[in-house]
C-alpha cells in the first residue's frame, strides 16, 4: 500500500484541501442528481409518489445508521494508522469494517423485510401513501447489505486519500440509477413502465453496481485478500477501540434521523395542507442538497485530515486543517447559496408541475437557504471530531439539538402558532443555528484530541508491523481519560 505522510501536506495546507475536497465536491454533485433524478422522475408521475419517495428516502437513511457509524468508525481508525506508521494495522481495520459493515446489512435487511408495517405506522404514512411507501420499503430492504459495504468501502478509500475511487463508483451509480429512472419509471426505450416500483428497483441496481465496482478495486489494491482479516486475537481486541468511535457515531445517526422521521411525521400531520407540505419538503429538501452535500465533502476532508495529523503526534496541526476547512466551506457554500437563490423559482418549476407545491418549495427554500452558513459549521466540524474519535461530542451537540430544540418548536410553531408548514421550516433555521454556536464551542476550547484511536509507530517497532494493538497508555481508558 502506498500512503503519504501527512507532514508533507503541511507546507501547502490549502493545496492538501483542495486535492481532497474537489473529488469529493464532484462525488457530492453526483449525489445531487441522483436525488434530483428520483424526486424529477417522481414528480412526472404524480404527486403521491413524491411524497413516498421524501418518506422512504428518510427511513433508509435510518437503516444505513450502522452503516455510517462503521464508516465514521473507519474514516479515524484508517486514517489515524495511516498516520501514525502504522501500515498493517490500517488494513486489518479495513478488513474488520467491511465484514462488520456486511454483517448488519443483511440482519438490517431483514429486519426491514419483516417489519415493513410497523416502519410504515412509525412513519404515520397517510394512507393514500401506504402502498406506494411499503412497496419502496420492500425493495430498499434488499439493497442494504450492498449499500453497507459501499458506505465503508467508500470511507476506507477516503481515509486512505485515494478519493477519486470512490467519486468513480458514484459515477456509476448516478449513470445506472438516472438511465432505469426514466427507464422503469417512465416505460422509456423500450423498457415496461413500472411507476414507482421502477424508481425503486432503479435504486437498487445502481448501488449494486457501485458496490461491485468498489470491490473490485479493494480487490485489486490487495484489501480483500487474506491479509486484510486478521486473526481473532486480534479482532477482540481493536473491535472495542473501533466501537468507541462507531457507537457514539451511530447513536448520533439514530437520534437525527429519528428526529428527521419525527420532523416528517410533524409536517405529514400539519392541520392543512400536509401532502403539499411533505412534497415541498422533498422536494425542497433536494434542491437544497446541492449546498447540503457539498458540505459532506468538506465534512469527509476534515475527518481525513485531523485523523491523520493525529496519529502523526501533531494535534495542533489538526486543529489548524480543522478551521481551516471551515473557513473554506463555509465561504464557498455561502456564495452558492446566494447564487442559488437567485434562481430557486425556475428550479422549483422543473421539481414540480403543481403550483401549491411549487410554493411550499420556496417558502421551505427562503428559511433553508438562510441555515446554510449554520449548517456547513456542524457538519464540517462535526467531520473534524469524527476524524479526532471524539463522536461523543457530535452526538450529544446534534442529538440535543434537534430533539430539544428543531422538534418541539416545529411543533409549537407548525401545529399551533403559525398554523402551517412555515412552522416547520422556522425550526430548522432556529436549530441550525444552536446547533452551529455550540459545536464551534466544543471544536475551539474542549480537548477533543484526547480521543485518538493510534499512536505513532516506536523506535521498537518503526514499520509499525504489529500484530496487535498497542497497550494503552497508564491513565487511559480505552482512549478516555478519566
Amino acid at each position: 500500500m502506498a500512503f503519504k505522510n501527512p507532514a508533507q501536506d503541511t507546507a501547502h495546507p490549502y493545496r492538501a484541501i483542495w486535492r481532497l475536497s474537489w473529488p469529493q465536491v464532484v462525488m457530492m454533485f453526483l449525489q445531487f442528481w441522483i436525488g434530483f433524478v428520483d424526486v424529477y422522475v417522481a414528480g412526472l408521475i404524480n404527486r403521491e409518489v413524491q411524497a413516498s419517495l421524501g418518506l422512504i428516502t428518510t427511513c433508509l437513511f435510518f437503516l444505513l445508521i450502522v452503516g455510517t457509524a462503521v464508516a465514521n468508525g473507519a474514516v479515524a481508525a484508517v486514517s489515524q494508522s495511516v498516520g501514525a506508521g502504522l501500515y498493517r494495522r490500517a488494513q486489518r481495520y479495513v478488513g474488520l469494517c467491511l465484514a462488520l459493515g456486511l454483517g448488519m446489512g443483511l440482519v438490517l435487511m431483514l429486519a426491514g423485510l419483516t417489519g415493513r408495517e410497523a416502519f410504515l405506522v412509525v412513519l404515520q404514512v397517510p394512507e393514500e401513501l401506504h402502498g406506494i411507501t411499503g412497496d419502496f420499503l420492500s425493495v430498499y430492504a434488499l439493497l442494504l447489505p450492498a449499500y453497507h459495504v459501499m458506505l465503508i468501502s467508500n470511507a476506507v478509500f477516503r481515509a486512505r486519500k485515494e478519493v477519486i475511487f470512490p467519486t468513480l463508483s458514484i459515477l456509476l451509480v448516478c449513470v445506472v440509477n438516472a438511465a432505469a429512472d426514466f427507464g422503469l419509471g417512465l416505460g422509456l426505450w423500450g423498457l415496461p413502465a413500472m411507476g414507482h416500483s421502477g424508481l425503486a428497483w432503479a435504486t437498487f441496481w445502481s448501488i449494486t453496481a457501485g458496490t461491485l465496482l468498489n470491490l473490485a478495486m479493494l480487490w485489486r489494491k490487495g484489501l480483500l485478500r487474506r491479509g486484510a482479516f486478521a486473526p481473532w486475537r486480534w479482532v477482540r481486541r481493536a473491535l472495542p477501540r473501533l466501537l468507541r468511535v462507531a457507537g457514539p457515531s451511530g447513536l448520533m445517526q439514530v437520534l437525527w434521523q429519528s428526529g428527521y422521521l419525527m420532523l416528517f411525521a410533524i409536517t405529514g400531520a400539519l392541520p392543512r395542507d400536509n401532502i403539499v407540505a411533505l412534497a415541498g419538503m422533498t422536494a425542497g429538501g433536494r434542491i437544497e442538497a446541492l449546498l447540503f452535500l457539498p458540505g459532506f465533502a468538506f465534512n469527509m476532508t476534515a475527518s481525513v485530515l485531523v485523523g491523520h495529523y493525529l496519529g502523526a503526534g501533531q494535534p495542533a496541526e489538526a486543529k489548524r486543517f480543522g478551521f481551516r476547512v471551515l473557513g473554506i466551506g463555509v465561504a464557498a457554500m455561502s456564495l452558492v447559496a446566494l447564487g442559488l437563490w437567485q434562481v430557486a423559482d425556475d428550479v422549483a418549476r422543473i421539481m414540480s408541475d403543481d403550483p401549491a407545491v411549487r410554493l411550499e418549495i420556496m417558502s421551505y427554500l427562503s428559511w433553508n437557504l438562510l441555515a446554510i452558513p449554520f449548517t456547513l459549521t456542524g457538519m464540517i466540524l462535526g467531520g473534524a471530531l469524527g476524524g479526532a474519535g471524539a463522536t461523543v461530542y457530535t452526538m450529544v451537540v446534534f442529538g440535543t439539538t434537534i430533539w430539544c430544540v428543531r422538534l418541539p418548536l416545529a411543533w409549537l410553531l407548525g401545529h399551533h402558532i403559525l398554523d402551517g408548514a412555515r412552522g416547520v421550516w422556522i425550526s430548522m433555521l432556529v436549530s441550525q443555528m444552536v446547533q452551529a454556536l455550540v459545536i464551534l464551542y466544543v471544536f475551539a476550547f474542549k480537548d477533543w484530541k484526547r480521543f485518538a484511536l493510534v499512536r505513532r509507530a516506536s523506535r521498537r517497532d518503526p514499520a509499525g508491523l504489529t500484530e496487535e494493538p498497542e497497550p494503552l497508555p497508564v491513565g487511559t481508558n480505552g482512549g478516555l481519560r478519566k
